[in-house]
């Protein structure tokens, strides 16, 4: 008696259903936002192919029997298994990156500075296609970020992000809360660009963790077609910008990296860096670098939102929700835009002319 209710208790903290007489049936896990939610319970599995107890198995130089990589172990020449490979025929479910593939221009708003949920969700249903939440210029932090994005995950545009830099954290943290577009500034040479994409892409393509977060959960991506962890590879867009001369300088390497979906010619930077403006013969030199390595490696080429009639530019930043708020007032008052009263005293009164 005592040994069934064990295995009751064992098969309930499994979700497993107990007929009496037959073997429980394994049970798909769910999409979960812990990375170990479904691990075994303690003594719920065997472990056939366990190194015997106080003793070397020999696994550096001997494989098991029926396995993939036989031999010496070696990471050079590893094969990868097919665990997370997505299913056949799986489709592309991130819009920004099917419009992307079908050279469509895609436009990204800012939100600058706002951390309500609200605030980012009116701007998330305004019309763009990705929302650029701003973390390079910003004090916010990720749970400020994550708790947005949670508010509206489907939202007409999806949760995209621009990283402070080239970083493990930053990246795997916009990963786990869910972004589906990340932008990475200031990429330098081709050794930063090759970082950027592995700390945004799962393996056998890059480095990043499989460690859990929002975007693991059936509210977010955790339902998707073909499940977030196989799919997501396929899904994500990264865009690198460039705006130092030395990114310039390696900007052809830079676009080739696999896994890079679009390099920015980053319109402000590049003039902060090369030290001309926008229409001197210098600073369009600049940017017609980097669209010169965009064409050749056949990769998509971004820029502000003023260049979306500029030749082969077809990814944008769009202005912030501080922005959009101006605009938006802007037109709807049309003429009785800034119309106000104007008293000659007080606190609203014009300034004394000198």
């Amino acid at each position: 008696m005592r040994n069934l209710l064990i295995a009751s208790i064992l098969c309930a903290a499994l979700g497993i259903v107990a007929v009496a007489g037959q073997t429980p049936a394994p049970q798909t896990p769910a999409p979960s936002a812990d990375p170990y939610a479904n691990n075994a319970a303690p003594g719920a599995t065997q472990f056939p192919l366990a190194a015997p107890a106080g003793k070397d198995s020999g696994a550096k130089m001997t494989a098991p029997a029926g396995a993939i990589n036989q031999g010496p172990f070696d990471p050079a020449t590893w094969k990868y298994g097919g665990a997370f490979n997505p299913p056949a025929g799986a489709k592309i479910w991130n819009p920004v990156k099917l419009k992307m593939m079908a050279g469509g221009k895609v436009t990204g708003g800012t939100v600058f500075s706002g951390t309500d949920p609200e605030t980012y969700c009116a701007m998330a249903n305004a019309g763009y296609d990705f929302i650029w939440t701003e973390m390079q210029h910003d004090s916010r932090d990720w749970q400020a970020v994550a708790r947005m994005w949670r508010a509206c995950p489907n939202a007409k545009a999806v949760p995209g992000v621009r990283v402070a830099y080239t970083d493990e954290r930053e990246i795997q943290h916009a990963m786990d809360a869910g972004a589906l577009v990340i932008v990475v500034p200031t990429i330098d040479s081709t050794a930063e660009a090759i970082e950027a994409r592995n700390w945004t892409y799962f393996p056998p393509l890059g480095r990043r963790s499989n460690g859990g977060g929002q975007a693991f959960e059936p509210a977010m991506w955790g339902n998707v077609p073909g499940g977030y962890r196989n799919t997501i590879n396929d899904n994500v867009v990264l865009i690198e910008m460039i705006e130092t001369l030395d990114g310039l300088k390696d900007a052809d390497e830079i676009a080739k990296v696999p896994g890079v979906t679009a390099v920015f010619a980053a319109s402000g930077d590049l003039g902060n860096f090369s030290g001309f403006r926008q229409g001197t013969p210098d600073y369009e030199r600049a940017i017609n670098i980097v669209h010169d390595a965009a064409i050749k490696a056949g990769k998509r080429l971004c820029g502000p939102f003023a260049w979306r009639d500029r030749p082969d530019f077809t990814c944008f930043q769009a202005g912030s929700e501080t922005a959009a708020i101006a605009r938006g007032v802007a037109a709807e008052l049309g003429a009785l835009a800034n119309t106000q009263g104007k008293p000659e005293v007080g606190p609203f009164a014009a300034p004394p002319k000198p």
